[in-house]
């Protein structure tokens, strides 16, 4: 690797989930394959073929940010500021001491302010455009996330925010990794947030016919690499993590999770919805985060997987690791937490970059739940049911979205 490029800490970690709020009940909560899926309850979705959904239970945003400003942002929005403030807490930066131009935001999301949009489109078709809120274009609008948190904590830095469907919150984290290593920022707030179990946005996975209908079942309903899985379920929530230039993190005192080394990003280009047969370039994906990092297959102990429950996701990822991998595929551990939180879309690859960095923190692996069946394709240590204690000396996380888009992250152990 270029001695030219600095080295990137993770520092702080913030998580929204449908298994709990906060760094400790999220991990805890994985950690005890807990499940977050439940018949949903923000709306009556009892004609839709998909009923199920991983809510966000007792979130209050007053907690976390003024109670008039809350008003003024959608759900999602909120969710970023709150795991902004947690990530922010859980670092221990005072950013009173800081040069807050040296910092930047980086939060992405794969919709947006569908909430939003559904409750002013309602008012425009019911009540005339004279009754459209001043805050519906600001409310809505996906880089709000970003902006809203930059002005809420005074962020000056870069700010931006990435929108690549299911591989936003890797995309983001990746991004911002860049950021930091070339320079332009000391100290990045980084990750991804979604709030889209709305009418409007189930009833469009419904017909796509991309969603589980193990409706009877919600908490047995996410299943990755099971021979019965029949397709994802939706979440919600944000993770943000604070990552800095080590020497940065270092003079503060900082406690780091582990170091981020390695990104991958490219694009199937081959279909709007469906991934590439094979997943060629989901393996180019993860060669590349590993040139990045300058690592070789064997380096690598756990993968947190895109583990999607859908039939072709989960069978192409399998492939696609196989192909990089070769034989130590089978010294690999895979898991899948999408099995307890379910799909949160824009902000998957950020919740799931924070279990990732924590496994290799604490060396111990989140399991995939669920697995009941095993589908005689796919035969690699998905750590069924239950968590595993394994040494983590490096680990990748894989996000895949619709357009075709592939990012991959990578961390290792943190070493002086």
């Amino acid at each position: 690797m270029n001695n030219l490029k600095k080295r990137v800490v993770v520092t702080g970690i913030g998580a929204i989930t449908p298994i709990g709020i906060g760094k400790h009940e999220y991990w805890n909560s994985l950690l005890a394959g807990k499940s977050g899926i439940t018949k949903i309850t923000r709306f009556d979705a009892s004609a839709y073929a998909t009923q199920i959904a991983g809510e966000v239970k007792g979130f209050d945003p007053g907690l976390y940010m003024d109670k008039k400003e809350a008003k003024r942002m959608d759900r999602f929005t909120q969710f970023a500021i709150a795991a902004t403030k947690m990530a922010l807490d859980d670092s221990g930066i005072n950013l009173d001491n800081e040069d807050r131009s040296r910092i930047g935001t980086l939060i992405g999301t794969g919709i947006g302010g569908m909430d939003t949009l559904h409750d002013q489109y309602s008012v425009l078709f019911e009540k005339g455009p004279g009754r459209i809120s001043p805050f519906f274009v600001p409310m809505m609008i996906g880089n709000m996330a970003a902006g809203q948190t930059s002005i809420t904590f005074g962020l000056q830095g870069p700010c931006s925010c990435v929108v690549t469907a299911c591989a936003t919150g890797t995309n983001a984290i990746g991004d911002a990794f860049k950021i930091i290593q070339r320079g332009d920022a000391d100290v990045m707030v980084a990750g991804g947030t979604e709030a889209t179990i709305s009418p409007a946005a189930t009833a469009g996975f419904c017909s796509m016919k991309a969603m589980s209908t193990r409706n009877n079942e919600p908490e047995k309903a996410s299943r990755p690499f099971d021979k019965d899985r029949d397709g994802f379920v939706m979440g919600e929530g944000a993770g943000i993590v604070i990552l800095e230039s080590l020497e940065h993190a270092v003079a503060r005192g900082a406690t780091i999770y582990a170091e981020i080394t390695g990104y991958g990003s490219n694009a199937d280009a081959y279909h709007i919805t469906a991934p590439a047969p094979e997943g060629a370039q989901a393996a180019a994906c993860m060669a590349m985060a590993l040139r990045d990092a300058g690592l070789k297959p064997e380096d690598i102990d756990y993968i947190n997987a895109h583990g999607t429950s859908t039939p072709l996701n989960d069978k192409n990822e399998t492939l696609a690791i196989k192909a990089l991998f070769q034989e130590h595929a089978y010294k690999l551990s895979v898991s899948s937490t999408k099995s307890m939180t379910g799909h949160l879309l824009g902000a998957a690859g950020a919740i799931e970059f924070i279990a990732l960095t924590l496994a290799t923190y604490t060396d111990k692996l989140p399991p995939t739940i669920n697995y009941e069946t095993p589908d005689p394709e796919l035969d690699l240590d998905y750590v069924p049911n239950k968590m595993k204690e394994k040494k983590v000396r490096a680990a990748l996380s894989n996000s895949f979205g619709f357009g075709g888009h592939n990012a991959t992250v990578l961390v290792k152990k943190f070493e002086k």
